[in-house]
């Protein structure tokens, strides 16, 4: 995705609220970052538990899944952030951060997934997000490599580009 030569904010500048508020931005963070929009009450929930595995295995060198919940598929979010975050810590044992409630859709969809949806996934294809789960890698250079929502986080193909963003 490139952005030079116009005045938009770069992937990693644009700004957008942790679960208690306060403004975060991609940069903040180290290294790789899986973001992913998340939904509590969907056939795909299950999901949880490799993205935990992900951040437990690959935290200490730099790693971060990133968890945005969204009610826009289905309404399988519906809950407010203090119950979507009780409900991922007690029932996944979540570990890794997840942001306020965002949409990822529309004329209202969060900046950060307007930039992220301009990338095309293996078939070439960019454009809305089909479903929960769908599973963005955007890596320190600022490349973002897409998965679609059936694609299990520790498929082999997400945890090649991971490893292989990893430097140390």
């Amino acid at each position: 995705m490139d952005m030079s030569g116009s005045d938009e904010l770069s992937l990693h500048d644009i700004p957008f609220a942790d679960a208690s508020g306060a403004e975060k931005r991609l940069a903040d963070f180290e290294g790789p970052v899986l973001v992913v929009n998340v939904a509590s009450k969907c056939g795909l929930t299950p999901q949880y538990e490799q993205l935990e595995q992900l951040q437990r295995t690959y935290a200490d060198r730099g790693f971060t899944v990133l968890g945005f919940p969204c009610n826009q598929f289905m309404g399988q979010e519906p809950g407010s952030i203090e119950q979507i975050l009780e409900y991922c810590a007690t029932t996944w044992g979540v570990t890794f951060p997840v942001a306020d409630k965002i949409k990822v859709n529309g004329s209202h969809a969060h900046p950060l997934y307007k930039a992220l949806k301009k990338t095309e996934d293996a078939q070439g294809k960019a454009g809305r997000v089909e479903w929960n789960f769908e599973k963005f890698l955007v890596l320190p250079d600022g490349q973002v490599k897409r998965f679609r929502p059936r694609q299990k986080p520790d498929d082999p193909a997400i945890v090649a580009e991971i490893e292989r963003a990893l430097t140390r």
